[in-house]
């Protein structure tokens, strides 16, 4: 065998002091929907491993496969074929109670759309999810974590676009995940403000060690990131690693 064989792929290899079990390792991962004439191939092939600590953006256009991906990762959809595990476990085997379980314990969502119970405050909307996960943070220190300490009591109608997109991952890091999946989670703000939630986001994959992976179109968003992912037509076409990852501030936007 050739030294050249023994060289991992550059979307598998982990970045510099990062653990060298994968969170997630994921070979040969497809997803269609559909049958027939009227299949839609979504995911076609895809390897990775993801690790502990990594801050990941994927990139992409419309249509690219980057959702899709973000939703196996999620435990929000099955594989159609390939190896999906998250620390060992299969997730495309997992029956639902399974996955329901990894959900609520493992995984923090971030959207686009905040999803906020209007009459609840601040401290109330996370309050819900501390209510049912096995060893959640108080609500009161997922908001100091992202910088709503002094909001807490305010309801959303009170506070800004990006506060309420806070609030939003202040929900999502309350019960501790191992990893954090935000899917375009400052597209509906303006630079100033999603820099602010970017650097909430940077500030617990950093404070925490929780795997980011961050779905966003703006190629501007790859210096921030450990390793940066570019998909098209349900492909992994280009994976590179950054020496040293940029300051949100820094960026050029």
């Amino acid at each position: 065998m050739s030294a050249a064989a023994h060289l991992p792929h550059p979307s598998s290899a982990p970045p510099a002091g990062a653990d060298r079990e994968p969170i997630f390792h994921v070979r040969g991962l497809a997803r269609v929907y559909g049958a027939g004439t009227a299949a839609v191939t979504a995911l076609r092939g895809v390897d990775f491993d993801f690790f502990r600590g990594e801050l990941v953006v994927l990139l992409g256009a419309s249509g690219s496969g980057k959702s899709t991906l973000l939703n196996q990762l999620g435990g929000l959809d099955s594989p159609t074929q390939g190896t999906l595990l998250y620390r060992g476990w299969n997730l495309g085997t997992a029956d639902e109670s399974g996955l329901t379980q990894f959900r609520r314990d493992a995984v923090g969502f971030v959207f686009q759309a905040y999803n906020l119970i209007p009459s609840l405050t601040a401290r109330e909307n996370v309050a819900l999810i501390t209510e049912i996960c096995r060893d959640p943070m108080a609500p009161e220190e997922a908001l100091e974590l992202v910088g709503l300490g002094p909001r807490m009591d305010h309801f959303p109608a009170q506070l800004s676009g990006g506060e309420q997109q806070r609030v939003a991952i202040a929900r999502a890091i309350a019960k501790r995940p191992a990893v954090l999946l935000c899917d375009e989670p400052t597209g509906a703000l303006d630079v100033h403000t999603g820099i602010t939630v970017l650097e909430a986001i940077e500030r617990i994959n950093r404070d925490l060690g929780t795997l980011a992976v961050i779905i966003t179109h703006n190629a501007i968003l790859a210096d921030m990131a450990d390793r940066v992912f570019t998909l098209s037509d349900g492909r992994i076409v280009n994976a590179h690693s950054n020496a040293r990852r940029g300051s949100v501030r820094d960026l050029a936007w």
